[in-house]
């Protein structure tokens, strides 16, 4: 099990993607040990609106009271991209988990105005973490990704979506790669 330091015991904000990462999801249970972690809030977590899901991330930073950790997974990835766009409150560093590819046919017809990815360099260190079998995106994609938005890159082996159906538990691997970041940032 990964050391808990105090630069991971800092505040951090989970930003699930759709369906809002349940009990079994390592976000949640991410969340649930560490009591200074929070979760964005969004209206409709099955039916993202990148107009709605925005304001709601601005909102829920904007009460942090020193640079943020984000802890991004599937849309909330690209919910993040697009916000660092026009980011108004500082981010210590984000690491973005599985970010879908929308020109998949997986990606989900109910969301509305994530259909392009974000070409801006982000303003903060992030790490941006693929499985080698994400059926939402390819590791090619994720590649790309990670050279425009400036990210580092770590491909977690074949674990899929990186979701509670990835059956990882808590994600050891995943929080060792946090606090990789944490470290460089």
């Amino acid at each position: 099990m990964p050391r808990h330091n105090s630069a991971i015991d800092g505040m951090a904000l989970i930003v699930p993607g759709i369906g809002n990462s349940g009990p079994r999801h390592w976000q949640t249970l991410w969340e649930q040990q560490h009591p200074r972690w929070q979760r964005v809030q969004q209206r409709d977590w099955d039916r993202p609106v990148l107009t709605e899901w925005l304001p709601a991330l601005e909102s829920a930073l904007a009460g942090s009271s020193a640079p943020a950790v984000l802890i991004a997974h599937s849309m909330g990835c690209l919910l993040v991209a697009h916000w660092a766009q026009q980011a108004s409150v500082p981010v210590r560093a984000a690491l973005l988990v599985a970010p879908p590819d929308p020109r998949s046919p997986a990606f989900p017809a109910s969301a509305r105005g994530f259909e392009t990815v974000p070409s801006g360099r982000l303003p903060f260190p992030t790490l941006l973490v693929a499985s080698s079998n994400d059926p939402f995106g390819s590791v090619d994609y994720a590649k790309q990704c990670a050279t425009v938005w400036g990210s580092a890159f770590a491909e977690a082996g074949a674990i899929g979506h990186i979701n509670a159906e990835s059956e990882i538990g808590a994600w050891p691997a995943g929080l060792v790669l946090l606090e990789r970041l944490l470290a460089s940032s």
